[in-house]
């Protein structure tokens, strides 16, 4: 475990699980877990803000770069219902982020060189579709066939003092609905590092 303090708003919280003694532990698969807590970022200035927002790109870019490198395809996915506001994060994320990867396939010479392939989808919710989020991933990452998957879903907590002021990042997948007893199976995207018959694929456990 490592923590840090930015500043005295800012703290980063990392816990690495390494063997199957600290699964058992600490009741979590191997893998890394960042935890960024920002004080009363609800009232925080446009500066505070942008320098939340920078540590969290620099966390996010480190626990990238040990799975992909720089030019990977990113499927970016937002778990939730639009039109419930605690549900809400995932779609409002994907609403605001820069899409590329269409672009970059048929506009080239409108591109930055080196800009990453980016695309996403907000699968909504079973109660609205019909269909289970797991199923419709599978479906897109089998035609799409992305690197890798950046999974955004609201955290529920225990604590009020988390509301509004915490993220938290993985490299573990996550569970849709696991924050209100509304257990699915795990989402999370398998790869093989080769250079033919590659197999990539979205499942569950």
């Amino acid at each position: 475990m490592e923590e840090k303090e930015v500043n005295e708003k800012i703290k980063i919280s990392k816990v690495k699980i390494i063997n199957e003694n600290g699964e058992k532990l600490i009741g979590k698969p191997k893998g890394t877990y960042i935890t960024i807590d920002v004080k009363k970022l609800k009232i925080a200035t446009e500066e505070e803000l942008e320098e939340a927002a920078n540590v969290l790109a620099e966390q996010l870019k480190e626990l990238i770069n040990i799975h992909v490198d720089s030019m990977a395809d990113v499927l970016v996915v937002g778990l939730g219902n639009e039109y419930i506001t605690p549900d809400s994060l995932g779609p409002k994320v994907i609403a605001n982020i820069e899409i590329t990867r269409h672009v970059i396939k048929y506009l080239p010479q409108y591109v930055e060189e080196g800009t990453r392939p980016i695309s996403a989808i907000s699968p909504g919710v079973l109660g609205t579709t019909g269909i289970e989020t797991l199923e419709i991933l599978e479906g897109i990452v089998d035609k799409v066939k992305p690197k890798l998957l950046i999974v955004i879903d609201a955290l529920a907590s225990r604590s009020i003092e988390r509301i509004s002021s915490t993220v938290q990042l993985s490299d573990t997948g996550i569970v849709p609905g696991a924050g209100v007893r509304k257990y699915k199976k795990r989402i999370k995207h398998k790869y093989s590092r080769c250079t033919s018959n590659c197999t990539r694929n979205t499942y569950g456990s």
